[in-house]
């Protein structure tokens, strides 16, 4: 069992849920996933955020369009998520 304080470890895949991490860790969450999905060699990821009020997916945006891992980023097509998922590309 982990520790509150532990960080706890994320399988590294082309597609990141957020549904199960607090708010407060979204941002911490995402830069760190962005680093190892790009040393893991990935060209496209899809990040999950909900669609909801908006909150997640801001905050998720925020830290795409000032990573310099990032070529390019989109709401996801209907079948993938639509508003409510990202699609990343990274350089």
């Amino acid at each position: 069992m982990f520790s509150p304080d532990e960080p706890i470890p994320i399988p590294i895949e082309d597609v990141l849920d957020l549904h199960s991490v607090s708010p407060r860790d979204v941002k911490a969450v995402v830069e760190e996933y962005l680093i190892e999905a790009d040393r893991a060699g990935f060209k496209t990821l899809r990040i999950i955020h909900g669609r909801g009020i908006g909150a997640q997916r801001e905050t998720v945006r925020k830290v795409l369009a000032q990573s310099e891992l990032i070529l390019s980023y989109k709401d996801a097509p209907m079948e993938a998520g639509g508003w409510g998922a990202t699609v990343v590309t990274l350089k």
